[in-house]
């Protein structure tokens, strides 16, 4: 059976307007459409990256005890936990290469240079 759903821990957590602290999530995998509705938003026309927030809004189906994952939430997040989530969703989605479980390859020392 394919999963669908994969559990994370945000670095620092999402700090609430009540001072509540939430950590732990669930993300699902992204459809073409988590990909391509927020193309569509005026926000990301005049600022590509925000669809960043948007995507992971879609996508974020649980964080803690809160009861709705909107842009709201997304743009509260602190920066690490913006970037730990991007990397997760790329992981999760399969849009980098694997480096799991492969060896570690050192590049060859530089020849030495001749001088004459």
């Amino acid at each position: 059976m394919l999963q669908t759903e994969f559990e994370f821990t945000l670095p620092k957590g999402y700090l609430d307007g009540e001072g509540n602290l939430h950590r732990k999530g669930v993300m699902r995998l992204a459809r073409a459409m988590d990909e391509i509705v927020p193309m569509r938003d005026p926000r990301v026309k005049s600022n590509p990256a925000y669809a960043t927030v948007l995507i992971l809004s879609r996508v974020i189906v649980r964080l803690g005890a809160l009861e709705e994952i909107n842009p709201a939430v997304v743009e509260g997040f602190f920066a690490c936990d913006l970037n730990y989530l991007q990397k997760f969703y790329r992981q999760i989605n399969e849009l980098e290469p694997e480096t799991i479980g492969l060896p570690e390859t050192t590049p060859p020392p530089p020849e030495p240079l001749q001088v004459s």
